[in-house]
């Protein structure tokens, strides 16, 4: 392929994305900033994501658990305060309010709810963006092809008796494009709403586990106090 062949490629990909835009009228340009708005918050939510450690598995955090469990809360604690990922956060939290003498057991484990409830909050920052572009991408397609038609038989009715019904057809399958417009952009975005609520949901299960192992090993250690005395020696 010759290079002058490319700009003339990108140019004429260009020319039918602009026919494109003036055939669906203000609902496909309404539509089309919708899209850009979708991709920008769906990338934005995997890279916040993978900021917070929801794809790492969590094994640091898990591995700073099973040493609170064996009686080496020092380290586990330390170990914890290098993460930053949402796991470790809780599990810190956790540990801290169990570790704090003022704090009753539900006192602890009411200040461990207040903190992952923040936590999870920030995990799902974002997913009411992706339901509304999803829920109202069809919406804006469906009103672009409901005006289009109306434009489409107000034409067809201003040509009288000399009506072509090949132009009513023209101008149906011109509104149409909207509301495939509007499928194509709530699609991807029902579809990355729900993998981001997997993760999320993901997320919730383990910090549930964590707290729960963490809370029971503070138990079994004020029963047998002895027993964590020599584990954290």
């Amino acid at each position: 392929m010759e290079p002058e062949v490319l700009p003339e490629n990108a140019a004429a990909g260009l020319q039918k994305m602009q026919e494109f835009l003036i055939m669906g009228g203000p609902a496909i340009w309404a539509i089309a900033a919708l899209s850009v708005i979708t991709l920008t918050l769906i990338l934005w939510k995997i890279w916040r994501l993978l900021r917070f450690g929801a794809w790492s598995g969590g094994q640091s955090s898990q591995r700073a658990v099973d040493q609170w469990q064996a009686g080496d809360r020092k380290a586990a604690m330390t170990a914890l305060k290098r993460r930053r990922s949402l796991r470790a956060r809780l599990a810190l939290a956790a540990m801290e309010a169990c570790a704090n003498p003022t704090l009753t057991e539900a006192d602890a484990k009411d200040e461990t709810g207040r903190t992952a409830r923040a936590l999870l909050t920030k995990a799902r920052g974002g997913l009411r963006g992706l339901e509304l572009a999803a829920t109202i991408g069809p919406l804006v397609g469906l009103l672009g092809t409901v005006t289009g038609m109306i434009s489409a038989f107000q034409a067809l009715q201003e040509a009288g008796a000399r009506a072509d019904p090949s132009v009513l057809a023209g101008g149906i399958w011109e509104a149409l494009l909207t509301t495939a417009a509007g499928m194509a952009v709530a699609i991807p975005a029902q579809i990355a709403l729900t993998w981001f609520e997997s993760v999320v949901d993901t997320l919730r299960h383990d910090m549930e586990d964590m707290a729960t192992r963490i809370f029971v090993a503070n138990d079994s250690a004020k029963d047998h106090p002895a027993q964590t005395l020599a584990a954290a020696e």
